[in-house]
């Protein structure tokens, strides 16, 4: 394939150069056990404590509230999971919302069957928490509120802040998955009441396989991974050195880069968004018209089948996706575009476009002249659309008598 227009950033980015050139040397020089108490490895574990050392002063936090993990997902079971059983004595009940990334929403099933109860907010038409819902929710025994910053279908930016102060007033944990806004958008987890938060590496030009958990100090929770005394004996296993250095690397890289790679691409997607809605009829943006993530788009096509739509475009050296990259194999419309009223037909024909740091006007409009082209195609296929056109013919004929 000549051509590759990778728009499928929320997926995973490709790690960057200076990230690997920061890693490569824990992989074979460098190589000791930071667990070790000879010289060669004390080096390791200083080197480990500097990269918890700039991600914490990026969030605002302390050195000592971050807990690097094999990823997101590690993180999100870890906040639940822990908090269940740290709190239970206090309480039974956790409040999310019904678009959070599978991580959370499987994680709060499994609890259910443990006997926690878990409530699931709906959000509006824009993926947007209702505050006063999320109040009415609150219990006596509400031990744990968990909300994602950002969503990772549609983009969608929550008030983190408001629900934090929600949260404190009523003396209730507050978890937030930080997967995609982490590196993209300015976080203080001071600022926002934020007790937990999950990140993962690889959503920002970082290496796969590692993440991190912040947990404010004074938030009582146990081990998750049980063994060795490593990171400050709650999550055992011996340090992931290379991955560490490469998520310290990339975090720095982002916080330094974001202002400009943020304007940058909020002007490519706004004129993709354009370009989509005005070309392309019976075509809905979904998230929030402003309050998205700089770099997300997501559409949903009428009479056209997301499947279909991802081949086609594949075939044109684009890479997109129709929704969570954790989901790509299911058959089942998204969670999320049901949550926010789509019906089943309509959710099926959505497009999930992100954008990277080396995107350009270029490849969005070669994107567009392909969509409009793929789409058209595909519609032309589609009874459903016949039909609809008939039926639309009718009624501006019976309009003229």
């Amino acid at each position: 394939m000549d051509k590759l227009i990778y728009l499928d950033n929320a997926a995973t980015t490709k790690t960057a150069p200076e990230v690997v050139e920061a890693m490569l040397p824990y992989f074979t020089e460098n190589f000791g056990n930071p667990s070790s108490v000879y010289g060669f490895a004390a080096k390791n574990k200083e080197a480990v404590s500097v990269q918890r050392e700039r991600v914490a002063e990026i969030l605002g936090a302390q050195a000592k509230e971050i807990y690097f993990t094999a990823g997101g997902s590690e993180a999100d079971n870890w906040a639940l999971k822990a908090v269940a059983e740290s709190y239970a004595s206090k309480g039974n009940h956790i409040i999310t919302t019904k678009i959070e990334h599978h991580a959370i929403l499987h994680t709060a099933e499994y609890l259910e069957r443990k006997g926690f109860e878990v409530t699931y907010l709906d959000v509006d038409e824009n993926g947007i928490v209702k505050l006063q819902e999320l109040k009415k929710a609150i219990r006596p025994t509400t031990i744990l509120i968990s909300v994602m910053f950002a969503n990772n279908e549609i983009g969608t930016l929550q008030p983190i802040k408001e629900i934090g102060e929600i949260a404190r007033e009523h003396g209730i944990l507050f978890h937030t998955d930080a997967v995609q806004a982490f590196g993209q958008i300015p976080i203080s987890v001071d600022d926002c009441h934020i007790d937990m938060l999950s990140a993962s590496g690889h959503k920002l030009n970082g290496p796969k396989g590692i993440g991190f958990l912040y947990i404010r100090s004074g938030v009582k929770i146990r081990s998750f991974i049980h063994g060795g005394a490593q990171e400050r004996k709650r999550r055992a296993g011996t340090e992931n050195v290379p991955g560490i250095i490469g998520l310290g690397t990339a975090a720095v890289r982002a916080v330094k880069t974001m202002e400009a790679r943020a304007g940058k691409e909020t002007e490519l997607r706004d004129h993709l968004i354009r370009r989509v809605l005005e070309e392309i009829p019976y075509t809905k943006l979904n998230g929030h018209p402003k309050k998205r993530l700089p770099n997300n788009a997501n559409f949903s096509f009428r009479f056209v089948e997301g499947e279909s739509l991802l081949i086609m475009l594949d075939m044109k050296g684009i890479c997109a996706s129709s929704g969570s990259a954790c989901t790509s194999g299911s058959l089942d419309p998204s969670h999320v575009l049901l949550a926010i009223g789509l019906p089943h037909e309509t959710a099926h024909g959505s497009l999930r476009l992100t954008l990277g740091e080396e995107t350009t006007r270029e490849d969005i409009d070669y994107t567009v002249d392909c969509l409009k082209g793929i789409v058209k195609n595909l519609r032309e296929m589609s009874p459903l659309y016949e039909d609809f056109l008939k039926k639309e013919t009718a009624c501006k004929s019976e309009s003229r008598i």
